[in-house]
Parts: C-alpha cells; structure tokens; sequence
C-alpha cells in the first residue's frame, strides 16, 4: 500500500485521480464480466455494436478506447466465440464492418443484471445525483479537450 505522502503529490492530478477511478470502477465490472469469461475490453466492443448497426474497425477502436491492432486481434477472440462477425458494410460494400451476433447479444441480456448491480453499488458509494453530476462533468471535458 503506497504512502499517503507519495500519493499526496500524485492526488493533486486529475490525470492520476481520474485512472485511480476508473480502476475502482473496472475493477468491479471485470467481475461482473468474468462470470461469462470476458474482458472489459472486449464488453466495451460488444456495447458499441449493440446499436444493430456494423461499424468499421477505425470506428470500433475510437467507441472501445483501444488501439486499432489491439482491437484486431479483441475482434478476432470474439469472432471465434460467434459473439461478433465481419460482414460488408450495408452503406458501403467495399468496407468490412463488425456487427453484434445473436449469441452476443444473448451474452449481454444475460449481464444486465450483473452489470444493474454494479451500478447499484457505485450510486450506493457515490450518490446519484453527484454520479449523474459526475458523468455530465466528465462528458464536458471529454468534449472540451477533443475540441
């Protein structure tokens, strides 16, 4: 356990603060997903194609927060689980696009209570308001440093 006087310089950045976060927070996602054997990485992916559209690979990699080849070979473990498939894109058929197969999205029905649980305990920690002010602030900034 680090010292409270190394963390102290290290708690006055929003860069640290914010990984720290989103540590705890993954940290019990990943449990809620290990139960069907599956990353947050690749539960990022499978949330993104759950819109029913395919989406190119470029833009997977930028909604999943992962590097383009890391997504590849994310894409290609969900390919062989029959969870995603590649197949043309409907707007343009030269492009490949992913798209969330039947058994993915039997997958995520199934984690819904799981992943309602987990938010439950987060809003239990946190409170609901100050989550929802919390998501807003982040959101805000997101798009203020993207600009």
């Amino acid at each position: 356990m680090p010292s409270t006087t190394f963390t102290a310089g290290l708690g006055s950045s929003l860069a640290y603060l914010l990984s720290k976060a989103e540590r705890s927070v993954n940290r019990g996602l990943a449990a809620v997903l290990a139960t069907e054997h599956l990353s947050v990485e690749h539960w990022r992916i499978l949330q993104a194609l759950a819109d029913g559209r395919g989406h190119s690979m470029g833009d997977l990699a930028e909604a999943a927060l992962m590097p383009h080849p890391t997504l590849t070979k994310a894409v290609d473990r969900l390919v062989d689980r029959a969870l995603v498939y590649r197949g043309h894109d409907p707007s343009d058929r030269r492009r490949v696009a992913v798209f969330l197969a039947d058994r993915g999205r039997s997958l995520l029905h199934r984690l819904e209570g799981g992943l309602a649980e987990h938010h439950r305990a987060i809003l239990a920690a946190f409170g609901a308001e100050r989550t929802e002010s919390l998501m807003r602030d982040l959101e805000s900034l997101v798009t203020g440093l993207e600009r």
